[in-house]
C-alpha cells in the first residue's frame, strides 16, 4: 500500500484534466487565489503527476514541483519537459529559505505522516509577503472515511458518519487501484500548527461543486463535508535570511 504502487492508477484517475473533484470542486478556487496576489515563483508540494503545476506554468507562475514518489515524478517531466520537477520530501524541503512567491499543498498534507515538519518548511521557503495555499480532505470527512456513507438496505446514501474526531490516525484508502493511506487529523491540528508558525489566515472555504458539475456526483459532494481550502500570508517583517543548511537544487 504505497503511492510507487498505486503511481499508474493514479495518473490513469486523473488524466490530463483531474478528477471530479479537481475539475468541479477544487480547481475554480485553488487557480483563482494561486493567481490572485500575482506570483512570480510557486512551489507544488505533492505535485503528483504535474497537473496543477502545468497549470500555474501556462499563467506565467514559473513553477517547481517536488513529490517524493519517483514515477510521478517521471511522468510530471514526461508531460512538460522544460518544467522543473524535484523528487523530494515535504518534511525536509531541498531549497533556502524564501524561495517561493506561493506555496501550495494541493490534497498532500493527508497524504503526509509528519505534516506537522511539513507545514513548517512550507512556511520557511515561503517569501515573506507570500501566501501558502492549502487544498485539504475536511477533517469531517477523514473522521468517517474509514467507513464511508451508511446505506440503507436498497443501497441509497442515508448519512456519512463522523467518529472519533480528535483522535488523530492513519486511514487506509483504497479505490480504483490506487491503495495508499491517508491520515486524519481534526481541523484544529492544521490551524493551531499554522498559527503558531506565524502564518495568517486570509481566506477560507469549504467549496461545493460548480453549477456545471455532473448532478448525480455533485448531490453527493453538497451532502456530506468534503474539502477545505486555506490561504495563510507570511508577514512582510518575517526573517529573509538564506539558510547556509539549504540550497536550490
Amino acid at each position: 500500500m504505497s503511492w510507487e504502487q498505486s503511481a499508474q492508477a493514479w495518473i490513469a484517475e486523473m488524466g490530463e484534466d483531474g478528477d471530479f473533484a479537481r475539475r468541479f470542486v477544487l480547481d475554480p478556487v485553488m487557480r483563482t487565489h494561486a493567481l490572485a496576489g500575482a506570483p512570480e515563483t510557486a512551489l507544488d508540494v505533492g505535485c503528483g503527476e504535474g497537473r496543477f503545476c502545468r497549470a500555474l506554468n501556462a499563467s506565467g507562475v514559473r513553477a517547481t514541483g517536488l513529490d517524493p514518489t519517483s514515477a510521478l515524478i517521471e511522468e510530471a517531466r514526461r508531460r512538460d519537459p522544460s518544467g522543473r520537477y524535484v523528487l523530494g520530501r515535504a518534511e525536509d524541503l531541498p531549497f533556502a529559505d524564501a524561495s517561493f512567491d506561493l506555496v501550495v499543498a494541493y490534497l498532500s498534507l493527508i497524504d503526509i505522516e509528519d505534516a506537522d515538519a511539513a507545514m513548517a518548511e512550507m512556511a520557511r521557503v515561503l517569501k515573506p509577503g507570500g501566501a501558502l495555499l492549502i487544498a485539504n480532505l475536511t477533517s469531517f470527512n477523514t473522521a468517517g472515511a474509514d467507513r464511508g456513507w451508511v446505506r440503507d438496505a436498497s443501497g441509497a446514501r442515508l448519512h456519512f458518519p463522523i467518529d472519533h474526531y480528535l483522535e488523530t490516525r492513519a486511514v487506509p484508502v483504497a479505490f480504483r487501484g490506487i491503495r495508499i493511506v491517508n491520515h486524519h487529523r481534526p481541523l484544529s491540528f492544521y490551524m493551531r500548527r499554522l498559527i503558531e508558525l506565524g502564518l495568517r489566515l486570509t481566506f477560507f472555504d469549504e467549496p461545493a461543486p460548480t453549477a456545471d458539475a455532473p448532478v448525480e456526483r455533485a448531490e453527493a459532494y453538497r451532502r456530506a463535508p468534503w474539502f477545505v481550502v486555506m490561504e495563510w500570508a507570511k508577514s512582510r517583517d518575517a526573517p529573509n535570511e538564506p539558510s547556509s543548511a539549504r540550497s536550490t537544487p
